[in-house]
């Protein structure tokens, strides 16, 4: 078994402070991958040290300078690409080709789309006698999630790269060997030392001191609205900036003029897909009242035919939930659904036929629900679908909003326009219209207590600037 026990600080692999492991768990199997050793505050403090020290000239560096830098992590990248595709379906579970194309494709999108940025970025601008300038805001930490690994590394780590930030990363325990990969990556790009830092660790070690460290200026953090607040109460502290992407509970709403058929199977089927384990997955289904058998009727077809299984084999749809804790959450929960009354449509408790091991999910639909129900007011991160009814567009509107929530919505109507108006009256961060996928130069990030920030694009990059205003110089 090979073993991950060292850290990335100041441009070498280095030991520990204090010699501490946990195993990674291959949720397919339920065996042990390696183990990864599990940082302190004693680490992060080497790591800051290292990051602050490189910040002064990393941050001074040209443009150019860095568009080389970024045009060289693509390029490595691209070479890593297998071993980062397998890294990630074996850590969390989801099938060998998606995690190839869909997680490591999101990571190379995300450098590609930040490298367009920086190349043409007004780093200056003129403002009466005053020169505004966007620069650096400092020493960033990073804490990401374990579901979509490289997505969330790479919409961070670019955009730091591209402002001139120095950083420290603390990837998911759960889905550490990606992370180990993509320090590699950046290694041999030629990544100045100090310039990435990565210590393996817990949230409430590693994390908790990234959080309240003096000597970072900036946190970015994904993952449970629950942690994402206590990463800010321990941010606040040191009044640095707090930049976060967190839970949801995003509503479909499908009008009564969609071509249902489509509009129905392509909800179902991205909610089902990375095996439910997406922040922004359409996992409230909004239908006509009138129109609910024909919904229920389609989306069991789709349930029907998507399977649940070895994320190596051929013919799997979906692999495992990531851990032992999120499959005990979702059993909960899908027993709670049956338990207040909502209809079972496909799926239900236990693991699908044909598995004895490993955290897999039966694709879940539940209908005829309201949305008090906790399965529609809960984030289940998992494969499960609530439909909902409504009797006009004003209540489907009102459905939709009614959720702590705003990360994303869907809507699919006859046309866009139709699909368009109702759009804009959903409080979230990202509406898609009519199975238009993410446009990834567009902001990603959301509403109420689905996060304050946001990633992707020119508008992820500026989240890592700070703005000064020099009076009486004249702008470059």
């Amino acid at each position: 078994m090979t073993q991950h026990l060292k850290f990335y600080i100041n441009g070498q692999w280095v030991d520990p402070v204090t010699p501490r492991t946990r195993a990674v768990i291959n949720p397919a199997t339920e065996n042990p991958l390696y183990d990864i050793s599990i940082g302190s505050a004693a680490d992060v403090d080497l790591a800051v040290t290292a990051a602050r020290a490189a910040f002064e000239s990393f941050s001074q560096t040209l443009r150019e300078e860095r568009v080389a830098l970024l045009t060289r992590v693509v390029e490595v990248y691209k070479t890593r690409a297998k071993d980062l595709g397998a890294a990630i379906s074996d850590e969390m579970g989801a099938p060998l080709a998606f995690a190839e194309k869909f997680q490591v494709g999101a990571g190379l999108g995300h450098i590609l789309a930040t490298l367009e940025v920086l190349k043409n970025y007004a780093f200056e601008e003129q403002v009466g006698s005053a020169t505004v300038v966007r620069e650096a805001i400092g020493v960033v930490g990073m804490i990401t999630p374990w579901n979509w690994p490289m997505n969330q590394m790479t919409c961070k780590v670019a955009p730091a790269l591209a402002a001139g930030c120095t950083m420290i990363l603390k990837p998911s325990e759960f889905t550490p060997s990606s992370a180990l990969i993509f320090a590699e990556i950046l290694h041999e790009a030629g990544v100045p030392k100090g310039v990435f830092n990565l210590v393996n660790g817990l949230g409430q070690d590693v994390g908790a001191a990234m959080s309240a460290h003096p000597g970072i200026d900036m946190i970015s953090f994904t993952g449970s609205t629950r942690a994402g607040i206590d990463v800010a109460q321990k941010a606040a502290t040191t009044v640095k900036r707090v930049s976060q992407e967190l839970g949801g509970k995003s509503p479909n709403v499908i009008l009564d003029d969609a071509d249902f058929p489509k509009a129905v199977a392509a909800g179902v089927g991205s909610v089902f897909m990375n095996s439910g384990q997406s922040c922004n997955a359409p996992t409230r289904m909004l239908v006509p009242q009138s129109r609910m058998d024909e919904v229920i009727a389609i989306a069991k077809a789709v349930a029907d035919k998507t399977r649940a299984g070895d994320p190596r084999a051929a013919d799997t749809t979906i692999g495992p939930v990531v851990n032992a804790t999120q499959w005990d959450k979702i059993q909960v929960l899908i027993n709670k659904g049956i338990a207040e009354g909502a209809m079972l449509v496909a799926g239900g408790p236990g693991r699908p036929d044909g598995t004895d091991k490993g955290f897999y999910v039966r694709p879940t639909i539940f209908a005829n629900c309201n949305n008090d129900m906790v399965i529609a007011r809960e984030e289940v991160f998992g494969p499960v679908l609530t439909i909902l009814g409504y009797q006009d567009e004003d209540e489907a509107v009102r459905i939709a909003n009614d959720t702590p929530y705003g990360l994303a919505g869907y809507v699919f109507g006859g046309s866009l326009e139709h699909a368009g108006k109702v759009a804009r009256r959903i409080r979230a961060g990202n509406v898609n219209l009519n199975g238009v996928p993410n446009e990834r130069t567009a902001p990603f990030g959301g509403y109420k207590q689905s996060g304050n920030g946001r990633e992707w694009g020119r508008f992820g990059f500026e989240e890592y600037l700070e703005t000064k205003a020099i009076a009486g110089l004249v702008a470059k």
